[in-house]
């Protein structure tokens, strides 16, 4: 049988995981699969940069977090299609991946949910929902 954790448990893990990325962290939107884990090197395209405000997530509440505010890249960094494979990256200090997952445009059922999976260099590309989702409910 899996671990399982409280929910105060379940808390702390994804308040400690946003507390490790700082108030200074980075989100890229890449193309291609996401790497094997964190540690792995970046690959794909990084088609959007977004600097994150120094209180990126919601409180916790039920062993998740949610975006807080507005995450909009003004000017998109490169052209790339996200439909069939497209992946995040969280950068805390130092530049090291802290957080990863998968993302597409709405429909796509996939970790974090772009308002487009087609993107053009230049364009405006706002993150419509991403949560942190501690394992063990």
């Amino acid at each position: 049988m899996p671990y399982q954790f409280s929910t105060r448990a379940r808390n702390a893990a994804v308040d400690a995981i946003e507390g490790v990325i700082g108030t200074s962290g980075i989100l890229q939107i890449r193309t291609g699969a996401v790497p094997a884990n964190c540690a792995a090197a970046d690959t794909g395209t990084a088609l959007v940069t977004i600097n994150l405000p120094a209180n990126p997530l919601s409180d916790a509440v039920a062993g998740a977090k949610a975006l807080l505010g507005s995450w909009v890249d003004a000017s998109a960094d490169a052209s790339g299609d996200l439909t069939s494979n497209g992946h995040f990256r969280f950068y805390g200090a130092g530049g090291i991946c802290d957080w990863q997952g998968t993302c597409g445009g709405p429909g796509s059922g996939r970790d974090m949910i772009l308002d487009s999976a087609v993107i053009t260099a230049g364009q405006q590309v706002t993150i419509l929902s991403a949560d942190l989702i501690a394992g063990g409910a």
